[in-house]
């Protein structure tokens, strides 16, 4: 079901509305915004850091981004996703950005971070305008949280992975999104050919030219 909505965003354009692709407990809630698909380019979008400075997607261009969403970092799944892919960034390549986005305020983001050791993926608040939210289909309605999800964007901007996790109270597949970050990487960095395997153009036989 889809129609149109208001939400306390940037611009307070209506919303389109989803409510038949993820479940809190039994039932379905309503998101609010634009679902992205595999393979669509990445819409930018606005989040503040700590310090409640602007950060955008462009911050990123030419890296491989994964976007790790959750509801709110103090509960325990978030806690325990947010903390899985901060390990994880020791065993990837320095073109790969981890972010962690949800709609906690910065302070309590920072806190977070400080008290669980969080110091490797950035984390990110969309509390301000609501900007990745509705771009990313998102928002859940009446509840002012972002739904659970992991989208990966590639280095030419374009949707590579996207999950969002059918119920909210559930974890993310990590090891998929891992996989694909990896195989994403192996791909995008291609090492360079040995000089002494680019062919060379055949030399021109001076000798019979002229004849």
């Amino acid at each position: 079901m889809i129609s149109t909505s208001f939400a306390n965003t940037v611009n307070h354009e209506p919303l389109t509305e989803t409510s038949d692709l993820v479940k809190a407990g039994s039932k379905y809630v309503t998101l609010l915004g634009t679902q992205v698909a595999e393979g669509d380019t990445a819409p930018d979008f606005k989040v503040v850091n700590d310090s409640f400075a602007p950060v955008t997607l462009q911050d990123f261009k030419d890296k491989t981004v994964l976007i790790s969403v959750v509801p709110s970092l103090d509960t325990g799944v978030c806690s325990l996703q947010t903390k899985r892919f901060n390990e994880e960034v020791a065993n990837l390549p320095d073109n790969i950005a981890m972010l962690t986005i949800s709609n906690d305020l910065p302070f309590a983001q920072k806190r977070f971070c400080k008290t669980e050791s969080v110091d490797k993926v950035k984390v990110l608040s969309d509390a301000v305008w609501r900007d990745f939210g509705s771009k990313y289909g998102l928002l859940i309605k009446d509840m002012g949280l972002l739904t659970r999800a992991i989208f990966i964007i590639d280095e030419q901007g374009k949707v590579a992975y996207k999950e969002l996790v059918e119920n909210i109270s559930q974890h993310p597949k990590y090891d998929d999104a891992i996989a694909t970050l990896k195989a994403l990487s192996s791909t995008e960095v291609l090492p360079a050919l040995p000089e002494e395997n680019i062919e060379q153009p055949e030399a021109v036989n001076e000798t019979n030219d002229s004849q």
